[in-house]
Protein backbone atom coordinates (compact mmCIF):
# COMPACT_ATOMS: atom_id res chain seq x y z
CA UNK A 1 0.00 0.00 0.00
CA UNK A 2 1.06 3.63 -0.06
CA UNK A 3 3.46 4.67 2.40
CA UNK A 4 2.32 8.66 1.42
CA UNK A 5 -0.60 10.79 2.53
CA UNK A 6 -3.25 11.04 -0.32
CA UNK A 7 -3.73 14.41 0.11
CA UNK A 8 -0.20 15.45 -1.14
CA UNK A 9 -0.10 12.72 -3.81
CA UNK A 10 -0.47 14.86 -6.65
CA UNK A 11 3.17 16.23 -5.43
CA UNK A 12 4.13 12.32 -5.28
CA UNK A 13 6.84 10.90 -7.91
CA UNK A 14 6.68 7.53 -8.73
CA UNK A 15 10.47 6.49 -9.45
CA UNK A 16 11.06 5.37 -12.79
CA UNK A 17 14.47 3.79 -12.85
CA UNK A 18 15.56 1.62 -15.21
CA UNK A 19 17.31 -1.77 -14.66
CA UNK A 20 20.43 -0.39 -16.02
CA UNK A 21 20.20 2.61 -13.72
CA UNK A 22 18.98 0.37 -10.94
CA UNK A 23 22.24 -1.74 -11.22
CA UNK A 24 24.42 1.02 -11.26
CA UNK A 25 22.90 1.95 -7.79
CA UNK A 26 23.39 -1.01 -6.01
CA UNK A 27 26.85 -1.10 -7.25
CA UNK A 28 27.96 2.54 -6.37
CA UNK A 29 26.01 2.77 -2.98
CA UNK A 30 25.99 -0.65 -1.52
CA UNK A 31 29.00 -1.87 -3.25
CA UNK A 32 27.48 -5.21 -5.01
CA UNK A 33 27.83 -5.66 -8.43
CA UNK A 34 24.41 -7.18 -10.24
CA UNK A 35 24.07 -10.12 -12.38
CA UNK A 36 20.58 -10.25 -12.63
CA UNK A 37 17.91 -7.69 -12.35
CA UNK A 38 14.29 -7.36 -12.82
CA UNK A 39 11.33 -5.29 -11.76
CA UNK A 40 8.97 -6.17 -9.24
CA UNK A 41 5.00 -4.53 -9.10
CA UNK A 42 4.58 -2.10 -6.71
CA UNK A 43 1.81 0.64 -5.36
CA UNK A 44 3.67 3.94 -5.33
CA UNK A 45 6.66 3.05 -4.60
CA UNK A 46 9.50 0.80 -7.09
CA UNK A 47 11.12 -2.24 -6.28
CA UNK A 48 13.74 -4.65 -8.03
CA UNK A 49 14.49 -8.25 -7.43
CA UNK A 50 18.20 -8.70 -8.07
CA UNK A 51 21.29 -11.40 -8.28
CA UNK A 52 24.33 -10.10 -6.89
CA UNK A 53 27.97 -11.84 -8.31
CA UNK A 54 29.21 -12.94 -4.76
CA UNK A 55 28.66 -12.93 -1.19
CA UNK A 56 25.79 -14.71 0.79
CA UNK A 57 23.00 -13.86 0.29
CA UNK A 58 22.69 -13.57 -3.00
CA UNK A 59 19.73 -12.48 -3.80
CA UNK A 60 18.30 -9.07 -2.82
CA UNK A 61 15.26 -6.69 -2.93
CA UNK A 62 16.03 -3.01 -3.79
CA UNK A 63 13.71 -0.63 -2.98
CA UNK A 64 13.18 2.71 -4.02
CA UNK A 65 11.18 5.22 -2.28
CA UNK A 66 8.82 8.12 -3.84
CA UNK A 67 9.48 11.30 -3.58
CA UNK A 68 6.75 12.06 -0.47
CA UNK A 69 7.76 9.29 1.56
CA UNK A 70 11.74 10.14 0.94
CA UNK A 71 11.27 13.31 2.59
CA UNK A 72 10.73 11.28 6.17
CA UNK A 73 13.82 10.07 6.81
CA UNK A 74 12.43 9.30 10.15
CA UNK A 75 9.83 7.01 9.19
CA UNK A 76 12.16 5.02 6.83
CA UNK A 77 14.54 4.66 9.88
CA UNK A 78 12.23 3.34 11.82
CA UNK A 79 10.27 1.19 9.26
CA UNK A 80 13.58 -0.33 8.35
CA UNK A 81 14.81 -0.85 12.66
CA UNK A 82 11.34 -2.63 13.03
CA UNK A 83 12.18 -5.24 10.26
CA UNK A 84 15.79 -6.05 11.88
CA UNK A 85 14.47 -5.81 15.41
CA UNK A 86 11.57 -8.90 14.16
CA UNK A 87 14.05 -10.59 12.07
CA UNK A 88 15.94 -10.99 15.92
CA UNK A 89 12.94 -11.96 16.86
CA UNK A 90 12.62 -14.90 14.79
CA UNK A 91 9.49 -13.52 12.75
CA UNK A 92 10.45 -14.46 8.76
CA UNK A 93 11.55 -10.59 7.77
CA UNK A 94 14.17 -9.27 5.47
CA UNK A 95 17.24 -7.54 6.79
CA UNK A 96 18.55 -4.61 5.66
CA UNK A 97 21.79 -4.09 3.53
CA UNK A 98 23.70 -1.38 4.45
CA UNK A 99 25.24 1.21 1.96
CA UNK A 100 29.09 1.63 1.90
CA UNK A 101 29.00 3.92 4.17
CA UNK A 102 27.27 1.43 6.91
CA UNK A 103 24.35 3.60 6.69
CA UNK A 104 20.82 1.91 6.46
CA UNK A 105 19.30 4.25 3.60
CA UNK A 106 20.92 6.65 0.53
CA UNK A 107 19.15 9.56 -0.69
CA UNK A 108 19.59 9.64 -4.62
CA UNK A 109 18.81 13.23 -5.45
CA UNK A 110 18.36 13.82 -9.48
CA UNK A 111 17.93 16.99 -11.35
CA UNK A 112 15.47 16.84 -14.19
CA UNK A 113 16.15 20.02 -15.07
CA UNK A 114 13.36 22.14 -13.97
CA UNK A 115 13.69 20.48 -10.49
CA UNK A 116 15.41 18.17 -8.63
CA UNK A 117 13.96 14.85 -7.41
CA UNK A 118 15.55 12.83 -3.92
CA UNK A 119 15.07 9.04 -3.29
CA UNK A 120 15.56 7.08 -0.58
CA UNK A 121 17.04 3.77 -1.35
CA UNK A 122 17.10 0.73 0.88
CA UNK A 123 18.21 -2.87 0.28
CA UNK A 124 16.85 -6.08 1.45
CA UNK A 125 17.74 -9.59 1.92
CA UNK A 126 15.37 -11.47 -0.63
CA UNK A 127 12.43 -13.73 0.95
CA UNK A 128 11.73 -16.64 -1.22
CA UNK A 129 8.31 -18.10 -0.95
CA UNK A 130 5.25 -17.46 -2.58
CA UNK A 131 2.32 -15.05 -1.83
CA UNK A 132 -0.60 -16.56 -0.33
CA UNK A 133 -2.90 -15.12 -3.05
CA UNK A 134 -0.84 -17.85 -5.24
CA UNK A 135 -1.53 -20.84 -3.07
CA UNK A 136 -5.10 -23.05 -2.14
CA UNK A 137 -5.89 -20.93 1.34
CA UNK A 138 -6.52 -23.49 3.54
CA UNK A 139 -8.55 -22.74 7.57
CA UNK A 140 -5.28 -23.85 8.98
CA UNK A 141 -3.14 -21.65 7.24
CA UNK A 142 -5.90 -18.98 8.02
CA UNK A 143 -5.35 -19.37 11.49
CA UNK A 144 -1.83 -19.23 11.41
CA UNK A 145 -1.50 -16.18 9.88
CA UNK A 146 -4.15 -14.55 12.82
CA UNK A 147 -1.71 -15.88 15.32
CA UNK A 148 1.11 -14.41 13.28
CA UNK A 149 -0.48 -10.66 13.37
CA UNK A 150 -1.39 -11.14 17.15
CA UNK A 151 2.45 -12.29 17.81
CA UNK A 152 4.02 -9.44 15.89
CA UNK A 153 1.73 -6.82 17.48
CA UNK A 154 3.20 -8.50 21.29
CA UNK A 155 6.50 -8.46 20.05
CA UNK A 156 6.52 -4.89 18.71
CA UNK A 157 5.66 -3.42 22.19
CA UNK A 158 9.14 -4.43 23.62
CA UNK A 159 10.56 -2.01 20.38
CA UNK A 160 12.38 0.75 21.19
CA UNK A 161 14.04 3.78 18.89
CA UNK A 162 14.29 7.28 19.59
CA UNK A 163 12.22 8.20 16.38
CA UNK A 164 9.25 6.18 17.09
CA UNK A 165 7.33 8.99 17.49
CA UNK A 166 7.19 9.45 13.81
CA UNK A 167 4.54 6.07 13.60
CA UNK A 168 2.49 8.90 15.03
CA UNK A 169 1.17 9.67 11.11
CA UNK A 170 -1.77 12.08 11.77
CA UNK A 171 -3.81 11.94 9.14
CA UNK A 172 -2.34 8.93 7.65
CA UNK A 173 -5.16 7.51 5.27
CA UNK A 174 -4.24 3.82 5.67
CA UNK A 175 -4.76 4.09 9.71
CA UNK A 176 -8.28 2.29 9.97
CA UNK A 177 -9.12 5.80 12.66
CA UNK A 178 -8.99 7.86 9.38
CA UNK A 179 -11.36 6.45 7.74
CA UNK A 180 -13.75 9.34 7.48
CA UNK A 181 -11.02 10.89 5.39
CA UNK A 182 -12.16 8.59 2.46
CA UNK A 183 -14.71 11.75 1.94
CA UNK A 184 -11.79 13.41 0.37
CA UNK A 185 -11.30 10.70 -2.37
CA UNK A 186 -14.95 8.74 -2.93
CA UNK A 187 -15.34 11.49 -6.05
CA UNK A 188 -13.52 8.60 -7.71
CA UNK A 189 -16.49 6.36 -7.68
CA UNK A 190 -18.86 6.86 -9.94
CA UNK A 191 -22.66 7.53 -8.69
CA UNK A 192 -23.20 3.79 -8.18
CA UNK A 193 -24.57 0.30 -6.15
CA UNK A 194 -20.80 0.67 -5.04
CA UNK A 195 -20.75 4.19 -3.73
CA UNK A 196 -23.76 3.71 -1.80
CA UNK A 197 -22.25 0.99 -0.15
CA UNK A 198 -19.06 3.47 0.78
CA UNK A 199 -21.11 6.13 1.77
CA UNK A 200 -22.87 3.80 4.09
CA UNK A 201 -19.78 2.58 5.60
CA UNK A 202 -18.51 5.82 6.59
CA UNK A 203 -21.57 7.05 8.10
CA UNK A 204 -22.11 3.83 10.31
CA UNK A 205 -18.24 4.17 11.31
CA UNK A 206 -18.52 8.01 11.86
CA UNK A 207 -21.73 6.90 14.46
CA UNK A 208 -20.44 3.73 15.99
CA UNK A 209 -16.05 3.65 15.29
CA UNK A 210 -15.38 7.13 16.17
CA UNK A 211 -16.66 7.50 19.50
CA UNK A 212 -15.42 4.37 20.66
CA UNK A 213 -12.05 4.47 19.88
CA UNK A 214 -11.08 5.57 23.58
CA UNK A 215 -12.60 1.57 24.23
CA UNK A 216 -10.21 -0.04 22.48
CA UNK A 217 -7.12 -1.14 23.90
CA UNK A 218 -4.04 0.57 22.21
CA UNK A 219 -0.72 -1.47 21.54
CA UNK A 220 0.92 -0.82 25.02
CA UNK A 221 0.23 2.93 24.93
CA UNK A 222 2.03 4.10 27.86
CA UNK A 223 5.20 3.33 26.15
CA UNK A 224 3.82 5.06 22.90
CA UNK A 225 5.31 2.35 21.19
CA UNK A 226 1.93 -0.23 20.33
CA UNK A 227 2.76 -0.78 16.23
CA UNK A 228 0.65 -2.43 13.51
CA UNK A 229 1.76 -3.53 10.49
CA UNK A 230 -1.41 -2.74 8.67
CA UNK A 231 -1.23 -4.16 5.65
CA UNK A 232 -1.21 -8.06 5.79
CA UNK A 233 -2.58 -8.72 2.56
CA UNK A 234 -2.00 -11.62 0.40
CA UNK A 235 1.11 -10.35 -1.47
CA UNK A 236 2.45 -9.54 1.67
CA UNK A 237 2.55 -12.78 3.49
CA UNK A 238 4.86 -15.59 1.86
CA UNK A 239 4.75 -19.48 2.39
CA UNK A 240 6.18 -22.14 1.29
CA UNK A 241 4.86 -25.94 1.00
CA UNK A 242 5.37 -28.10 4.75
CA UNK A 243 4.34 -31.29 3.10
CA UNK A 244 1.23 -33.10 2.53
CA UNK A 245 -2.08 -32.88 4.17
CA UNK A 246 -5.17 -35.21 3.37
CA UNK A 247 -3.51 -35.10 -0.38
CA UNK A 248 -3.08 -31.43 -0.71
CA UNK A 249 0.02 -29.25 -0.58
CA UNK A 250 0.17 -27.42 2.84
CA UNK A 251 1.53 -24.57 3.63
CA UNK A 252 3.08 -22.34 6.68
CA UNK A 253 4.62 -18.47 6.27
CA UNK A 254 7.59 -18.24 5.09
CA UNK A 255 7.88 -14.12 5.15
CA UNK A 256 6.57 -10.74 6.23
CA UNK A 257 6.84 -7.95 3.84
CA UNK A 258 6.18 -3.94 3.01
CA UNK A 259 6.38 -2.25 6.46
CA UNK A 260 5.27 0.66 4.66
CA UNK A 261 2.05 1.27 6.59
CA UNK A 262 2.96 0.93 9.69
CA UNK A 263 1.50 3.22 12.61
CA UNK A 264 0.40 3.34 16.06
CA UNK A 265 -2.69 1.97 16.69
CA UNK A 266 -4.94 -0.75 18.28
CA UNK A 267 -4.93 -4.62 18.36
CA UNK A 268 -8.70 -4.74 17.00
CA UNK A 269 -7.31 -2.45 13.60
CA UNK A 270 -4.59 -5.28 13.13
CA UNK A 271 -7.14 -8.38 13.34
CA UNK A 272 -9.62 -6.18 11.18
CA UNK A 273 -7.01 -5.67 8.43
CA UNK A 274 -6.07 -9.28 8.08
CA UNK A 275 -9.95 -10.78 8.03
CA UNK A 276 -10.01 -8.43 5.49
CA UNK A 277 -7.10 -9.49 3.09
CA UNK A 278 -7.65 -12.60 4.25
CA UNK A 279 -11.28 -13.07 2.77
CA UNK A 280 -9.95 -11.80 -0.05
CA UNK A 281 -7.97 -15.30 -0.45
CA UNK A 282 -10.69 -17.64 0.41
CA UNK A 283 -13.20 -19.59 -1.56
CA UNK A 284 -15.34 -19.33 1.47
CA UNK A 285 -14.93 -15.62 1.92
CA UNK A 286 -16.86 -15.22 5.35
CA UNK A 287 -16.00 -18.36 6.92
CA UNK A 288 -12.54 -17.24 6.85
CA UNK A 289 -12.64 -14.32 9.57
CA UNK A 290 -13.51 -16.99 12.26
CA UNK A 291 -9.98 -18.66 11.34
CA UNK A 292 -8.30 -16.00 11.50
CA UNK A 293 -9.67 -14.29 14.34
CA UNK A 294 -9.32 -17.82 16.15
CA UNK A 295 -5.66 -17.43 15.54
CA UNK A 296 -5.26 -13.88 16.77
CA UNK A 297 -7.08 -14.39 19.69
CA UNK A 298 -5.11 -17.32 20.66
CA UNK A 299 -2.52 -14.44 21.40
CA UNK A 300 -4.85 -11.81 21.98
CA UNK A 301 -8.31 -12.41 22.81
CA UNK A 302 -10.55 -9.15 22.08
CA UNK A 303 -12.86 -7.19 24.55
CA UNK A 304 -16.61 -7.38 23.82
CA UNK A 305 -16.33 -3.73 22.61
CA UNK A 306 -13.30 -4.49 20.41
CA UNK A 307 -15.38 -7.67 19.13
CA UNK A 308 -18.39 -5.83 18.57
CA UNK A 309 -16.53 -3.13 16.23
CA UNK A 310 -15.03 -5.63 14.19
CA UNK A 311 -17.44 -6.15 11.38
CA UNK A 312 -17.46 -2.80 10.59
CA UNK A 313 -13.62 -2.18 11.23
CA UNK A 314 -13.65 -4.92 8.38
CA UNK A 315 -16.18 -3.12 6.32
CA UNK A 316 -14.05 0.38 6.54
CA UNK A 317 -10.58 -1.52 5.00
CA UNK A 318 -12.66 -3.04 2.26
CA UNK A 319 -13.94 0.65 2.04
CA UNK A 320 -10.39 2.09 2.35
CA UNK A 321 -8.73 -0.33 -0.25
CA UNK A 322 -11.44 0.62 -2.74
CA UNK A 323 -11.62 3.85 -2.89
CA UNK A 324 -8.19 4.23 -2.47
CA UNK A 325 -7.31 2.34 -5.93
CA UNK A 326 -9.80 4.11 -7.52
CA UNK A 327 -8.33 7.79 -6.95
CA UNK A 328 -4.68 6.52 -6.90
CA UNK A 329 -5.73 4.68 -10.41
CA UNK A 330 -6.70 8.41 -11.66
CA UNK A 331 -3.26 9.28 -10.79
CA UNK A 332 -1.33 6.92 -12.36
CA UNK A 333 -3.21 4.89 -15.06
CA UNK A 334 -0.24 3.46 -16.22
CA UNK A 335 0.30 1.02 -12.93
CA UNK A 336 -3.84 0.41 -13.23
CA UNK A 337 -3.37 -3.60 -13.07
CA UNK A 338 -1.52 -3.59 -9.85
CA UNK A 339 -3.40 -0.50 -8.22
CA UNK A 340 -7.11 -2.75 -9.21
CA UNK A 341 -6.27 -6.08 -7.43
CA UNK A 342 -8.36 -5.65 -4.80
CA UNK A 343 -11.69 -4.13 -6.69
CA UNK A 344 -11.83 -7.27 -8.79
CA UNK A 345 -13.38 -9.04 -6.46
CA UNK A 346 -13.58 -6.77 -3.52
CA UNK A 347 -16.78 -5.13 -4.49
CA UNK A 348 -18.71 -8.60 -4.71
CA UNK A 349 -17.01 -9.16 -0.87
CA UNK A 350 -17.95 -6.18 0.33
CA UNK A 351 -21.63 -6.23 -1.04
CA UNK A 352 -21.74 -9.68 0.75
CA UNK A 353 -20.85 -9.00 3.90
CA UNK A 354 -23.39 -6.08 4.42
CA UNK A 355 -25.76 -8.00 2.18
CA UNK A 356 -25.44 -10.82 4.93
CA UNK A 357 -25.59 -8.55 7.80
CA UNK A 358 -23.53 -7.69 11.02
CA UNK A 359 -25.36 -10.27 13.45
CA UNK A 360 -25.14 -12.98 10.90
CA UNK A 361 -21.58 -12.75 10.04
CA UNK A 362 -20.40 -12.56 13.45
CA UNK A 363 -22.40 -15.86 14.09
CA UNK A 364 -20.21 -17.56 11.80
CA UNK A 365 -17.40 -16.06 13.38
CA UNK A 366 -17.46 -16.32 16.61
CA UNK A 367 -18.57 -19.85 16.55
CA UNK A 368 -16.08 -20.44 14.59
CA UNK A 369 -13.46 -18.70 17.17
CA UNK A 370 -15.44 -20.62 19.99
CA UNK A 371 -14.99 -24.29 18.23
CA UNK A 372 -11.11 -23.69 18.28
CA UNK A 373 -10.96 -22.55 21.87
CA UNK A 374 -13.24 -26.59 22.46
CA UNK A 375 -11.02 -28.27 20.84
CA UNK A 376 -13.05 -29.15 17.85
CA UNK A 377 -10.85 -27.55 15.41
Amino acid sequence: MSGQEPEQSQALTKPAFSELQASALVESVFGLKVAKIQPLPSYDDQNFHLHVLSGDPREYVLKVNNTESSRNADLIEVQSRVMMFLQAEGFPTATVHPTKGGSLTSLMSLDSGSETKSYLLRLFTYLPGRPIAQVPVTPKLLYEVGKLAAQMDRSLEKFRHPKIGSLHRGDFIWNLRNVPLLEKYIHALDPSKNREMVEQVLLRFKDEIVTKLNHFRECFPALLSGINHGDLNGYNILVEASGEASGDPAYRVSGILDFEDMSHGYYVFEIAITIMYMMMESKDSLAAGGHVLAGFESVIPLTAEERGALFLLVSSRFSQSLVMSAYTCQLYPENKDYLMITAKTGWRHLQNLLETGQKAVEDIWFETAKSYRAGAL
